[in-house]
């Protein structure tokens, strides 16, 4: 089990950028996965970046070249630097972790972070 605690959000203008950080309650090196998934008013959440055992990393494609996903395992913690922020990066987004569990996987989430980016 792992508990979550996103900051950083916020109010951005466009072309602005913003730092989320989320915060683990346990040690991060050995999760399947970790990632941001954001859901703007009226969509489905949606999987804007992630990265997985061995450091391979996902990125949307609406996102690519302008986020970036890190992680300091020292600090238990992860990432989303967000530059050229876009008036549609607007959402909640939310943190979320992988964890395996003998042949299971379960996810975590979470309390999420509102950004809005005002154009």
């Amino acid at each position: 089990q792992v508990q979550l605690v996103e900051s950083g959000g916020g109010l951005a203008q466009a072309g602005g950028s913003l730092r989320l950080s989320c915060a683990a309650s346990r040690s991060i090196f050995s999760l399947n996965a970790m990632g941001w998934y954001r859901q703007a008013p009226g969509k489905q959440r949606e999987l804007v970046a992630a990265i997985r055992i061995g450091s391979i990393s996902y990125y949307l494609d609406s996102v690519k070249g302008r986020f970036t996903i890190s992680r300091d395992n020292a600090k238990n913690t992860v990432y989303l630097q967000m530059n050229s922020l876009k008036p549609e990066d607007t959402a909640v987004y939310y943190c979320n972790a992988v964890v395996q569990t003998g042949p299971y996987e379960y996810d975590y989430w979470g309390q999420g972070t509102q950004v809005t980016v005002s154009s």
